[in-house]
C-alpha cells in the first residue's frame, strides 16, 4: 500500500531542480543541476524492466530473505542487490530501494555534477557542497523533524538508506524508528539498514543493532533509533 511521503515538504535542495519521477511502484524524489525527469524516467523504465524480466525467470529473488546467487551475466543492478544481500545476510529484494537511487542517479551524472536521489527513505547522492539531511522516525518520534544528518561534498557519491519497523510498509522483522546505514554503495546501504532494523527489537537492542552495523565491510556509519533513546557509530554527525 502507498503511503503518503509528507517528509518530502522539508526537501529544499540548494541550487538544485527538484523533481518526481513516479513508474507503478517507483517513487523517486530527485535533485539535479536541470530537470532531468525524462532521462530519469528512461533509466527507471529499464532498471525496473530488468529486475521483473530477471524475476519471471527466478522468482525466488522476488520472494527470498536469505542471500542468493545470481548468474554472472545477469543484469548490473541484479547483480548488485544479490552482493548486497549476501554481504548483509538479507534476500536481494532488501536493497532494490537503494540500488535504484543509486543507478538511476549516476545514470543522471552524465548530466549533472550533482545529484540527490530520494526512494523512500533510500537515497544516494553525489553533491558539490555540504548537505543537510532531515531524519524521520515517525510522527510521533522526539527526534522526527529536530535532528539532521550533516553529508559533507561526496566525490565518488554515497548513500544513504533508512529501515524503519514502525514508519515503513517495507518488510522489516524489528521495531527500530529508524535504523540508518551510510555507504559508499547504496544497495549495501539498504540491505544493512534491513538487517539492522530486522534485530532491534526494543531500545536495549539499540547497541546490538550498531554492533552488527560495524562488522560488514563498507558500512561506514550507522544510527539506530528506538522511542526517545538513539545511538550511533562511525561517520555520523547529527545536527
Amino acid at each position: 500500500m502507498y503511503k503518503e511521503r509528507s517528509y518530502r515538504q522539508w526537501v529544499k535542495s540548494e541550487g538544485l531542480v527538484t523533481f518526481e519521477v513516479k513508474e507503478l511502484e517507483t517513487d523517486l524524489l530527485i535533485s539535479a543541476a536541470s530537470d532531468l525527469e525524462n532521462k530519469a524516467r528512461v533509466s527507471v523504465v529499464n532498471y525496473r524492466e530488468e529486475i521483473s524480466s530477471y524475476v519471471r525467470k527466478n522468482k525466488i529473488f522476488l520472494t527470498s530473505l536469505e542471500p542468493i546467487d545470481v548468474e554472472v551475466d545477469a543484469p548490473r543492478i541484479v547483480r548488485a542487490m544479490a552482493d548486497a544481500g549476501r554481504r548483509a545476510s538479507v534476500g536481494p529484494m532488501a536493497a532494490v530501494a537503494g540500488a535504484m537511487s543509486e543507478f538511476v542517479g549516476r545514470d543522471l551524472l552524465n548530466y549533472t555534477d550533482e545529484v540527490i536521489v530520494e526512494n523512500g527513505g533510500d537515497i544516494f547522492l553525489k553533491t558539490k557542497i555540504r548537505r543537510v539531511l532531515g531524519i524521520y522516525a515517525g510522527e510521533s518520534s522526539p527526534f522526527s523533524g529536530k535532528l539532521a544528518l550533516e553529508i559533507p561534498p561526496s566525490q565518488g557519491g554515497l548513500g544513504v538508506c533508512t529501515s524503519s519497523g514502525t514508519v515503513s510498509h517495507s518488510l522489516s522483522f524489528g521495531k527500530a524508528d529508524a535504523a540508518l546505514i551510510i555507504s559508499g554503495d547504496a544497495a549495501l546501504a539498504d540491505a544493512v539498514a534491513t538487517a539492522v532494523g530486522n534485530i532491534v527489537k526494543n531500545k536495549d537492542c539499540i547497541e546490538k543493532g550498531i554492533e552488527l552495523a560495524r562488522s560488514i565491510e563498507g558500512v561506514r556509519g550507522a544510527l539506530v533509533i528506538v522511542g526517545d533513546k538513539l545511538g550511533s557509530w562511525g561517520e555520523i554527525k547529527l545536527v
